[in-house]
């Protein structure tokens, strides 16, 4: 079958790889239908997430049901279905908790040995492990660019907000309005925040957040520390959630959260860096981050896209076949897409 593979840094290919086959009665076999390319996706495509030569990436896929093992029954041959980003075993102590994401035994598509050597989603056939956990069926209408954002995307803005013990009636800042900010924007909206105020530097992705009902607010041609004051009579807000996936915005974060409020750091930290802790300390602040906890979400995320209370569709601007996936990660290297969906 055909698959994307990572070459080097700035380097992927299309080529030729075996078709998987099941292999474990908890796995499924899926002809996939669509993938995604994801912002993870960059982390190894620069080299900074370590995958080996010839792997197969990618770790956001709808398609259909080729065969099940004799211990899967959520799934059965000819459903469609979608895939959460990782696998998780079910039975392990942090799934036991609800923590899927930090499943002992747990595997992420697309990522290399270091993150349970499962092989990638930007393919035509995917295996997938713990089918029961790592699957579900596409919702009857929905469409596959939808349905490819709850096991990821979607998911993990939902994770932010979740996470975060946003309630209705609170105040949220986004910083960062990639593909999981503008789904934070709108999971924030969705669970009856009052105000959210989305902060970015690219004009587009500023006026998608208003469509959504944010309030926009440049970072350098505005100051969002005295904007979000203004409009909460000096208070700050209940909740920031950073989706930029660099430390350096910690610093905004604190300075924009209220007295007690929470930072949710969904963004892939890496590296040291300095953050007034002093003033974090201060203010009682909770800091909350790490891995999105998909698996948790995925049955609600799908049942508010169904009603229409989550749309992901806005975000996805362009289509590409899989055999152009090497001008795809180009392009979305260069920001000249939101969201790039691969049909093999």
């Amino acid at each position: 079958m055909q698959a994307v593979t990572f070459q080097g840094p700035g380097e992927v290919l299309v080529q030729e790889v075996p078709d998987p086959e099941i292999g474990h009665p908890q796995d499924a076999l899926v002809r996939v239908e669509v993938s995604g390319i994801c912002g993870s996706d960059l982390h190894i495509y620069h080299g900074r997430t370590p995958v080996e030569r010839g792997f197969t990436i990618g770790h956001e896929f709808v398609g259909t049901v080729l065969a099940v093992g004799d211990d899967v029954d959520r799934a059965a041959v000819g459903d469609r279905v979608l895939g959460c980003f990782h696998s998780a075993c079910g039975t392990c102590v942090a799934c036991v908790r609800g923590d899927y994401h930090r499943c002992l035994r747990g595997r992420t598509f697309g990522h290399g040995a270091n993150l349970g050597n499962l092989p990638g989603a930007q393919a035509e056939q995917l295996l997938v492990p713990n089918a029961n956990l790592t699957l579900r069926r596409v919702p009857e209408g929905m469409s596959a660019d939808i349905a490819l954002f709850a096991g990821d995307v979607m998911g993990t803005g939902y994770h932010a907000i979740s996470h975060a013990g946003t309630r209705a009636g609170d105040t949220v800042a986004v910083l960062g309005l990639g593909p999981v900010g503008l789904c934070a924007v709108q999971a924030a909206r969705a669970s009856g925040a009052v105000q959210v105020f989305a902060i970015d530097t690219v004009a587009e992705r500023l006026s998608m957040a208003g469509t959504f009902g944010a309030t926009p607010i440049h970072l350098t041609e505005e100051d969002p520390k005295r904007v979000v004051r203004a409009a909460t009579d000096g208070l700050g807000v209940d909740v920031v959630v950073d989706a930029v996936g660099d430390p350096g915005p910690l610093g905004l974060a604190v300075s924009l959260a209220r007295d007690a409020g929470t930072i949710s750091g969904i963004g892939a930290y890496a590296g040291r860096a300095e953050i007034p802790l002093g003033l974090a300390w201060l203010k009682g602040l909770t800091i909350r981050t790490g891995l999105a906890n998909v698996i948790a979400h995925v049955d609600r995320v799908l049942a508010m896209m169904s009603a229409g209370l989550l749309d992901p569709g806005p975000l996805v601007s362009r289509h590409m076949s899989l055999e152009d996936a090497a001008e795809a990660y180009a392009v979305y290297d260069r920001r000249e897409a939101l969201k790039i969906v691969l049909t093999p």
